[in-house]
């Protein structure tokens, strides 16, 4: 297969595109039309942000829509599940992110009411240069999300969500400028389902933050630790410090909520004078509580690594560290697996991580045996990230031999990698 090669080759090769979004059941749609001048960008892809799309569209070629099969056989051919077909844009199926009307048939009236129309003030465009963007996160006031939010972009405005597939929705439907949603921390593991949503969404990872996580114990005022019978948070925060609260003599019960931040909420809002959080000392400020015990995760070396994602990807530059991410899927066995890995090997580039998830479309492979039977093998989608950009030839020639081995590929986004200094929360 021909080697891709800036900038010039991938130019023509597709064509800049309207994307559509679908509001009401009264068809209004919205065109969000991205500027297509001329601009110089130094050490960067092509000569406009529309030469940059055109280049990933072209490494995700091959891509079809995961879930065509599955929608068409369950007379859904309209739903939100439906994924980008060439690094999302639209090709020939109906990509429709919000469901006009997801009513359902058993009495609920909530159920079955229409979703909200969106107002025009709702739908205002994006703030110019200069002026303060609106960033979406998952949780409440006090979330270590809002901190990454306030970390990647200082100053910023940021919405809260009350899930992760609203925030995505949010920057998908211009309510949202940016979304900063967690990937991955360092001692609990992926967010997987933040990696489903990058599938299913159309948006485009334009950086990442890394945010050291420090918990505190959170109680109402007057609230002893001899008192407390029930520890909640999220459950990934619960694990975190599951030695340090054993540690403090605390043999409460630990029960699962949505956010941390929402925890402290929940007492506050309660009274609940048994019960303790674990969350930020920032949520403990907001809603009134008192810190019982300062830096209780198990382990100093506590991280959430953060994407910022936005509705257009960002020119990839050589002038600073850059990584990419990409997720494929393949159909011949683990050798083809092998074989795309060493694409990237054979050109140095180095993968920061690999992450399998169950292929949605066609989660098991069937093996015929004449002799012993059938196999079943399961199937799944790889994303990688590597630290390389997309303006460098090594990176676009390695997707190029990608490509020839994979059923699927699409190029989720290249990005500036996070250098800042990084402290441990608390000293040992």
């Amino acid at each position: 297969m021909q080697a891709i090669s800036p900038p010039s080759p991938l130019k023509s090769l597709v064509s800049t595109r309207r994307r559509l979004a679908r509001v009401s059941p009264n068809k209004l749609h919205v065109h969000c039309i991205y500027r297509s001048d001329p601009v110089h960008f130094p050490n960067g892809v092509g000569s406009n942000r529309a030469d940059w799309q055109s280049s990933c569209a072209i490494l995700a070629s091959k891509v079809v829509s995961q879930e065509q099969s599955i929608d068409k056989s369950n007379g859904n051919s309209g739903d939100a599940d439906h994924v980008a077909a060439v690094n999302g844009h639209k090709t020939s199926i109906d990509l429709s992110l919000v469901p006009l009307n997801k009513g359902s048939n058993d009495g609920n009236s909530d159920n079955n009411k229409p979703i909200k129309s969106l107002s025009i003030t709702d739908l205002s465009p994006a703030p110019m240069h200069g002026s303060q963007l609106r960033v979406a996160y998952q949780g409440v006031p006090g979330a270590y999300s809002e901190a990454a939010a306030g970390k990647a972009y200082p100053n910023c405005e940021a919405i809260p969500c009350d899930q992760f597939e609203v925030a995505f929705q949010a920057v998908e439907l211009w309510i949202a400028d940016r979304a900063v949603l967690p990937a991955e921390n360092s001692l609990g593991g992926s967010i997987h389902r933040n990696y489903d949503l990058l599938l299913r969404h159309r948006l485009h990872i334009v950086g990442e933050v890394q945010l050291p996580v420090h918990h505190c114990l959170l109680a109402l005022p007057g609230v002893r630790k001899e008192y407390i019978t029930r520890v909640i948070s999220h459950p990934q925060a619960l694990a975190q410090c599951e030695l340090t609260l054993t540690k403090l003599g605390l043999h409460a019960a630990r029960e699962a909520v949505d956010d941390t931040a929402g925890a402290a909420e929940y007492i506050a809002s309660n009274n609940l004078r048994n019960t303790a959080a674990i969350a930020s000392a920032r949520a403990a400020e907001l809603y009134g509580l008192q810190i019982l015990a300062d830096g209780i995760q198990d382990d100093s070396s506590n991280v959430t690594r953060f994407l910022m994602l936005a509705r257009e990807p960002i020119i990839p530059r050589t002038d600073r560290p850059f990584k990419t991410s990409i997720v494929f899927a393949h159909e011949k066995g683990t050798s083809v697996l092998f074989k795309v890995l060493s694409a990237f090997a054979f050109r140095n580039i180095n993968l920061t991580k690999i992450e399998s998830r169950p292929h949605r479309s066609c989660p098991i492979r069937l093996v015929d045996d004449a002799t012993v039977g059938t196999a079943k093998h399961f199937e799944y989608m790889f994303y990688v990230d590597f630290e390389a950009s997309m303006a460098e030839v090594r990176a676009q020639n390695a997707l190029a031999e990608v490509q020839e081995f994979t059923s699927f590929l699409r190029v989720l986004g290249s990005y500036p990698m996070d250098m800042t200094p990084w402290c441990p929360s608390r000293e040992d």
